[in-house]
Order: structure tokens, then C-alpha cells, then sequence
């Protein structure tokens, strides 16, 4: 299934950083951005966290909850959200029933080698719960903004 824009966000529930669960359904009256990345604390997906991270205070302006969510374990989470002070959720999608939800489990090619990994994809979800943001392939150069503007407009 393929999302697009005015879709209803699919609703799920994940495990979170620090123990926790996330559930999107219980996000009404918040801008949702959920950002899917291959793995923590590699150069991109850092990259990645920390301008998300940077950014904060502006997506805060907008009512906006951000989840960043991957394969990686809940532990791997908590180091890696400990080692560069990330102040939003990380999301544990270990069996991978959320990027299977939002299409972002893909077949990839490396180096000439196939094989299956997350998309850099990011969604943006507003107060109501539907699909006003899709960004898939994403380059991490310009993305956080790119993204900012989108949430400041709606």
C-alpha cells in the first residue's frame, strides 16, 4: 500500500527509549513527524538526529511531537540518544510491522549487493491525524528545514 498525501496516518504502537511506548492515535491535537533511518549512530542517521535535534525548539512553535524510529533495540536507542543528548522518542521497530505500515522497508543495493534496509523517509502528520508531509529517499543535507517549513505552514 502507498501512502500519499490526505491519507489517514496508519495508527501504531511502538516501544520507546527509556522503556517506554508510543502510540500514534494518542497524538491527536499534535503535528506528528515520524522520521524512519537505517541505524543508530552511523554518520547520516546522526547526522540526521542531531539537526532534528537542533531544530527543536521550532518544531515545539508547531505543536510537533517528533519520533525517530528504526530496527535498533530500545538499548541501542538509549545510547545512542545519551551519547548526542536527543530530546525526542526514538522508537524500537524491531519486528518492523511500522516501516512495513509506511512502505519503508525496501529492497536497497550496495556496492552491487541487494538487500533489505529502511528508506530515510520522513512523515509529517497533522493535529487530526492525516498525511500532509511525504519525504522518501531523503538526503539528510536540508531535510530538517525542509520539513520545518512544511509544519509551519499547515
Amino acid at each position: 500500500m502507498s501512502l500519499t498525501i490526505g491519507d489517514k496516518a496508519p495508527d501504531f504502537t511502538i516501544a520507546t527509549d527509556g522503556g517506554g511506548t508510543f502510540c500514534l492515535s494518542e497524538m491527536v491535537g499534535h503535528n506528528v513527524i515520524i522520521y524512519f533511518y537505517p541505524k543508530d549512530d552511523t554518520p547520516g542517521c546522526t547526522k540526521e538526529a542531531c539537526e532534528f535535534r537542533d531544530s527543536l525548539p521550532d518544531f515545539s512553535k508547531s505543536a510537533a511531537k517528533i519520533i525517530g524510529i528504526s530496527k535498533d533495540t530500545v538499548a541501542k536507542h538509549d545510547k545512542f540518544k545519551s551519547k548526542y543528548e536527543l530530546p525526542f522518542t526514538l522508537g524500537a521497530d524491531l519486528e518492523g510491522d511500522v516501516c512495513e505500515a509506511y512502505s519503508t522497508w525496501v529492497e536497497k543495493s550496495m556496492y552491487g549487493r541487494q538487500y533489505m534496509g529502511i528508506e530515510r523517509a520522513t512523515f509529517l502528520i497533522d493535529k487530526a491525524g492525516v498525511l500532509q508531509g511525504i519525504w522518501r529517499k531523503v538526503k539528510v543535507k536540508g531535510h530538517v528545514e525542509e520539513v520545518l517549513s512544511t509544519v509551519q505552514n499547515l
